[in-house]
């Protein structure tokens, strides 16, 4: 897969193992861990916005206590 991967500027120091990376591909979002880069998930943009909206909002702060 040749995609241009972007990590995120939040992502940890040293090795960058510990980053979620994201690309797009005619129009859909690849998403992978940078430590299993041969595990994509592909969505819509408008699902990640949906999702990135939802994580702003709190909607998923339980799941962080698990």
């Amino acid at each position: 897969m040749s995609s241009s991967w972007q990590k995120s500027s939040y992502s940890g120091g040293g090795d960058g193992a510990d980053c979620i990376e994201l690309a797009v591909q005619d129009g859909t979002v690849l998403l992978r861990e940078s430590d299993a880069p041969d595990v994509v998930v592909t969505t819509t943009p408008a699902k990640l916005r949906a999702f990135i909206l939802g994580v702003k909002a709190g909607e998923f702060d339980h799941l962080a206590d698990a």
